[in-house]
């Protein structure tokens, strides 16, 4: 009705400014260009002194103006819904619940107070839906059951096996309980169930929808309809249709793939036995391959798309997204074998294809990448050659002929995740930070060519390591983060571009910000961490060569200028007072438990003062051996 009203009003504002603006004199005397109705009124008052044969048409068009939009109707009473609906009137039950459709599509709050009502609302529809009605009231009731599944404690009459089968039944769904005969048609007959997909109505398939929503509904608020789900197969019904990803339409496919994602992501037993059993990484990695008409030119190897051509439509991106949260759940747990390896692998050539695409927005294109960074940290590490092994589209020869591209795109997709102001860094750049690492640890090219991009050679050492706005400078920065996953993570990808040398790494971010890190890894004391790298060493910049013998300070990380000693004029009893009064402090301050005095181990790992000033050296073990 507002929608409505706001169009009526602007008809008549416009036919008022018509009528004035056709008189010259009016017009000329009163700019009628505004919208306001007070400006109209004086308008139409202009017009009636100057033009009486127009006054009546004004007045009755300014009264139109100022008539206040007619209330809405009074909202259906659900006793009154409830006595009215008889499941045998198919066109009563259908515009009945037509009206309370359109007037609770967007409610997401209920009224506590009739809970009960709802309830016996859900009992209803469902039974309703249990039988022989028309693809129209089928829908409609559908629609009323995903608005009551909004509210949880009303999920009863559905949380059931009857509802769940209802449900699975009106979603086209196969559950579980079919006998040999459907079995083997769905292990045979994939093309001629396709072809009935395809060949269902437009009313058909919106039912199908709705019913896909409610389930995603159901399942997402009710335990008890999860367990249910569990016992009537609902996972397999589910991969049965995914065998027939090529003939499905956007919706039916779209809440499909969500309804699966929701099982997995819900039930880990659901997670095992899609794995297992219904292959369903295999199936899934069959959609995505659909989905981003991927090509392949090599055994893991997608064509490389046209640099020029269209960003991938947008209902294609939303089913892509969906299949990657499945495929997440489905690989947090990782497995052995040669057919896991070659699956995964593939997965990895299709994630490196979609990495490599531009959706219609930059927005949706960075979500899509982060589902993909998402995913790669679930594989095995081994199979990340296949992100720069593209024998076909060739390679940096500095780098061993391996493509670096996609690994261009994750650190431009890093820095974007950094330079996002607001945004939750644990969630958001972690996992990245997390692929990076753990691709330079195990893979020599690619920690090369990060290292050259995110660590050059150091010419300025003038200006702190923190400073600047280089990827280094904002790297470090998040060294002394407040999350502590978000600083660890940072840092030790920063350890890994320096192989892992305690050394290497204080020259690109001084020891204060390292420190955190050097505790936590127990090398306080210097040395490397356990993962062997190759022999190649980094050569030093002529400036830092130049700066590094004098005025570098290592606790900052760079040159700072002279400071004036602050006890250079006192005298020897001034100083020993000074260092006494230190003393009493730091122990004042110990004894209140508000500081506690450290030491470092001879292995490098902290530990209270007295301990490590009382640990006797191995080479003070008393031992007689030479």
């Amino acid at each position: 009705m507002e929608a409505g009203s706001q169009t009526v009003s602007q008809r008549v504002r416009q036919a008022v400014r018509q009528t004035v603006s056709s008189h010259p004199v009016i017009q000329g005397s009163f700019p009628v260009d505004s919208s306001s109705p007070h400006r109209l009124d004086l308008a139409c008052q202009l017009a009636a002194q100057r033009s009486p044969s127009q006054t009546t048409k004004l007045s009755s068009a300014l009264r139109l103006l100022q008539t206040p939009p007619p209330p809405p109707p009074p909202t259906m009473d659900l006793n009154t819904v409830l006595s009215q609906l008889e499941p045998d009137n198919e066109e009563e039950v259908e515009k009945l619940l037509q009206q309370f459709n359109r007037e609770n599509i967007h409610t997401f709050s209920f009224d506590p107070t009739e809970e009960t009502l709802r309830i016996k609302l859900c009992q209803s529809v469902l039974t309703a839906l249990g039988m022989q009605m028309q693809p129209g009231c089928q829908r409609t009731c559908l629609e009323t059951l995903r608005i009551l599944s909004r509210d949880k404690r009303v999920l009863a009459p559905v949380a059931t096996k009857e509802g769940v089968l209802i449900l699975g039944a009106m979603a086209r769904l196969r559950a579980g309980e079919e006998d040999e005969e459907e079995e083997e048609e769905e292990e045979e007959g994939d093309d001629r169930r396709g072809s009935r997909e395809h060949a269902q109505s437009e009313a058909e398939e919106r039912v199908v929808v709705e019913a896909l929503k409610c389930l995603c509904n159901v399942v997402f608020n009710s335990p008890a309809a999860q367990q249910v789900s569990v016992e009537v197969e609902l996972a397999h019904g589910l991969c049965a249709r995914l065998r027939a990803a090529r003939e499905w339409h956007h919706e039916v496919g779209l809440f499909t793939l969500r309804l699966l994602f929701l099982l997995s992501a819900l039930r880990p037993d659901v997670r095992a036995a899609l794995r297992r059993e219904w292959h369903a990484v295999k199936l899934l990695t069959e959609v995505l391959e659909h989905t981003l008409d991927v090509r392949w030119v090599g055994p893991y190897e997608a064509a490389r798309p046209e640099p020029q051509g269209p960003p991938m439509p947008a209902e294609d991106n939303e089913r892509a997204m969906e299949a990657l949260k499945a495929l997440f759940n489905l690989t947090l747990s990782e497995a052995g074998g040669e057919e896991d390896d070659h699956q995964f692998r593939l997965v990895a050539a299709i994630l490196r294809h979609l990495l490599m695409l531009k959706t219609e927005t930059e927005e949706k294109t960075e979500e899509a990448h982060s589902h993909a960074v998402n995913l790669l940290n679930n594989l095995p590490v081994t199979c990340l050659d296949v992100l720069i092994d593209v024998p076909v589209q060739g390679g940096q020869e500095k780098y061993g002929g391996k493509n670096m591209d996609v690994v261009q795109v994750l650190l431009d997709f890093m820095e974007k995740r950094i330079d996002k102001q607001g945004s939750n860094y644990k969630e958001g750049l972690t996992p990245v930070l997390s692929l990076l690492t753990e691709g330079s640890r195990h893979h020599r090219e690619i920690r090369r060519f990060i290292k050259a991009q995110v660590l050059p050679p150091l010419k300025d050492v003038k200006i702190r390591p923190e400073i600047g706005t280089t990827v280094r400078n904002k790297l470090v920065r998040l060294m002394t983060h407040v999350d502590m996953g978000v600083k660890q993570t940072a840092a030790e990808f920063l350890f890994v571009l320096c192989k892992e040398s305690v050394d290497n790494l204080l020259k690109y971010t001084g020891y204060g910000n390292a420190a955190g890190l050097l505790v936590a890894r127990g090398l306080l004391a210097g040395g490397r961490g356990e993962t062997q790298y190759s022999e190649d060493e980094d050569s030093d910049t002529e400036e830092y060569k130049t700066a590094k013998p004098f005025s570098i300070n290592p606790i900052t990380g760079h040159v700072e200028e002279p400071m004036p000693n602050p006890i250079e004029e006192m005298t020897e009893e001034q100083k020993e007072y000074e260092a006494q009064k230190l003393v009493n402090m730091f122990d004042k301050l110990s004894r209140q438990n508000v500081i506690r005095p450290m030491g470092v181990r001879p292995d490098g790992t902290l530990a209270p003062l007295v301990e490590t000033l009382c640990d006797p050296h191995d080479d003070n073990s008393g031992s007689d051996s030479d």
